[in-house]
């Protein structure tokens, strides 16, 4: 964008055409960068310009400056009014910080009247808003809220929205305040499980005010009935323990598979116990499983994050429940207790051991997940803390991309960072060696001795042992080595040996992430959706460039929410373009592009680097891939439109902003240029009278 400043003063015949110069260095703020978008210029006269030397004046203080200024300006007698022009152009510089800046910044009230925002109509103070069910085959969102559970239509939430009221019973919730819970914000009833259990019904749990309870729900989509329905079955309810937290805050994860339900949780009202369990499964085959509470080596004090049932192999005993954690952790003495981050697996038929470990799992082992930047000292800096995981599907349905975000632990110290692992990694870990401890103060060491037959973690099958059918049948040392070796030697690193992408000393930390995988002109790229604890999204792509370093760029940073607040929850919707964002007050939709708010031009559209957006020869759209050969220009890998955009020379001539200014003598003028994208740098040009020469 090119705004032409046309100077006017009033008296006079000669004008200050150093200007320039001054412009970049005579700022409110002395700390900023030079390149300011704002600056107050003094006019000063044309015969003091000729022997002006723009290198020396560089290197001179704002002081000196000013001293120039009043003594050249004393100099002139007489001025008329001549006209000088200004040349501001806004141009993009990709190389002006590490940390990169957003492309574009919307609030609230712009995404709103844009349309690129709609808030949930049912949206009220303190509802958490923190579960999804979202079935895009049978159109319906399902959303677990206190004391509600609503039945929405994904392609337009507003639209006869269905509600099922379940509070808590009076009485748990006068226990629940006289045991000194907050009667508000954690004595009701906060719907924290919706999975699906059959074509008909839906598994539900709820806090139900520190007393948690379970319940089936049928559900009638929009589809099937006509503004869809919800029915709670009382008869089924039952217990929640194990299955749900206690503590509507608690982080917590579950997965619904094969009628199982596998659930992180805590198994107290302190919140002291936590375990992973199994738990519901086809009638006669009920029966709980969950890790040893008696040894803390296998979970101390863990925040479970969530749990994906993923297929080892194409035989269907080898399938097994990938879940992540973070815990305590003593690495060495007992001065060393810090938080760890942990990737853990069980297999689905594991029924527990016959004389030892019963009720418990048999093939359960642990391994650290590693985030952390490289340091060029030896001394990495670990996001210890794992916030949320996004399973990114691949064309092989057993080797999904896990894309985690982790924090630091430190409160002096606050960042966050995104990083990416490969399935096939983190089986090798739990392929290679185990991890080995001879007391709680010493370190653990890689195990040396004799490992027992079946491996320890193995799936028992009849394919490949027959003696094994089920883990009932594993001979006693390999249950009392797997009770005292869980953990793995080696850790899980990320794909690229560092973050893709991090964020140091912000106001806020990513706590959520959603991904979603876009074609474009020069191939796929997976977009981040971030979430906030300060209830913003950034938008971001991670570009692998030629010496396979990444580079990341951050498209847009938007405010979801009127009221600021954590983002609780996100689910993506690649058929609708659309993110679903809860909160502690409402549920928003937004979408995932806006592309006509990169600019009117085509250099600007392809600046922004945005999958989703493509220049169609008029307007910044919507890119949408065709057999058809079209004329859609697009360079996300780059980013530059001087090899796209035939016209980019003439970009300039077309978006002329034209402002006229008077000045008046020994005074100061205040010019401003406020572009669009947060990435531009802004360089201003002078245009002597009377010439076409431009001067920087």
């Amino acid at each position: 964008m090119l705004t032409l400043w046309t100077l006017i003063l009033k008296r006079g015949n000669t004008i200050g055409c150093t200007m320039t110069l001054y412009l970049q260095y005579r700022q409110s703020d002395p700390n900023s960068n030079p390149t300011s978008r704002c600056t107050t210029c003094t006019w000063l006269p044309f015969s003091h310009c000729e022997d002006y030397d723009p290198e020396a004046a560089r290197d001179q203080t704002p002081m000196r400056m000013r001293t120039d200024l009043a003594r050249m300006a004393g100099l002139s007698s007489v001025w008329m009014g001549v006209i000088g022009t200004l040349w501001l152009f806004c141009l993009h510089d990709v190389h002006c910080t590490k940390e990169r800046l957003p492309r574009i910044k919307l609030g609230y009230k712009e995404l709103l009247h844009s349309g690129s925002l709609v808030p949930f109509v049912g949206s009220g103070e303190g509802m958490q808003f923190q579960t999804f069910l979202l079935d895009e085959e049978k159109s319906r969102l399902l959303l677990g809220a206190k004391d509600h559970i609503y039945l929405l239509d994904p392609n337009n939430i507003n639209k006869n929205p269905r509600k099922l009221s379940w509070p808590a019973p009076r009485d748990r919730v006068e226990m629940c305040i006289l045991a000194g819970k907050n009667s508000v914000t954690e004595c009701a009833n906060f719907v924290r499980v919706l999975h699906n259990y059959n074509r008909t019904h839906v598994y539900t749990c709820g806090t139900g005010a520190f007393h948690p309870t379970c319940a089936f729900l049928e559900v009638r989509s929009h589809k099937e009935v006509k503004g869809g329905g919800l029915h709670l079955i009382s008869s089924s309810m039952e217990s929640g323990r194990l299955k749900c937290p206690f503590d509507p805050r608690q982080p917590f994860a579950s997965v619904l598979t094969d009628q199982y339900l596998y659930a992180g949780t805590v198994s107290d009202f302190l919140g002291k116990d936590s375990m992973f369990s199994r738990s519901l499964g086809p009638p006669p085959d009920q029966h709980y499983i969950r890790t040893d509470i008696s040894e803390d080596y296998w979970l101390n004090e863990a925040k479970f994050i969530a749990a994906h049932p993923i297929a080892d192999t194409y035989n269907p005993d080898d399938d097994k429940i990938y879940f992540f954690f973070r815990e305590a952790s003593r690495e060495g003495t007992t001065m060393d207790k810090g938080v760890l981050s942990r990737v853990a697996r069980v297999c689905k038929n594991d029924v527990g051991g016959l004389r030892s470990l019963t009720n418990k799992w048999t093939t359960f082992l642990k391994a650290r997940l590693v985030c952390s930047i490289p340091g060029t000292d030896g001394v990495d800096t670990h996001f210890d803390e794992l916030q949320d995981i996004f399973m990114v599907p691949t064309r092989d349905e057993k080797n999904p991309k896990v894309y985690g975000v982790f924090t630091t632990t430190s409160s002096i110290f606050k960042g966050s960072a995104v990083c990416i692992y490969n399935m096939e990694d983190i089986r090798a870990v739990f392929n290679g060696p185990y991890a080995h401890k001879e007391g709680p103060d010493h370190r653990w060491v890689e195990y040396e001795g004799k490992i027992p037959y079946p491996r320890p973690g193995t799936c028992p099958s009849r394919t490949y042992d027959p003696r094994h059918k089920t883990t009932k049948d594993f001979p006693d040392d390999v249950i009392s080595f797997i009770r005292m070796h869980p953990l793995m030697y080696h850790s899980v690193y990320p794909i690229t040996g560092r973050p893709i992408f991090t964020r140091i000393n912000t106001e806020y930390r990513l706590t959520q992430i959603a991904v979603d995988r876009v074609p474009a002109e020069d191939g796929h790229y997976a977009v981040m959706f971030l979430g906030t604890d300060a209830g913003s999204i950034l938008k971001v792509v991670s570009i692998t460039q030629e010496n396979w370093a990444a580079e990341e760029v951050v498209l847009e940073e938007l405010q979801a929410f009127k009221n600021p607040s954590p983002i609780l929850s996100m689910e993506i919707s690649s058929k609708q373009q659309q993110l679903f964002v809860g909160g502690r007050d409402g549920l928003v939709l937004v979408a995932l592009h806006r592309c006509h708010i990169y600019g009117q031009g085509c250099a600007e559209c392809c600046l922004a680097r945005d999958p989703y957006c493509a220049w169609d020869g008029s307007h910044c759209s919507r890119y949408i891939p065709a057999s058809k050969r079209r004329a859609r220009r697009q360079d996300i890998k780059h980013g530059d439109p001087s090899s796209h955009c035939w016209d980019a020379d003439d970009v300039l001539g077309k978006n002329v902003e034209e402002k006229v200014l008077y000045g008046v003598e020994n005074n100061s003028s205040f010019l401003e240029c406020l572009p669009k994208s947060q990435q531009a740098q802004v360089r201003w040009f002078i245009q002597r009278p009377g010439s076409d020469h431009r001067q920087e």
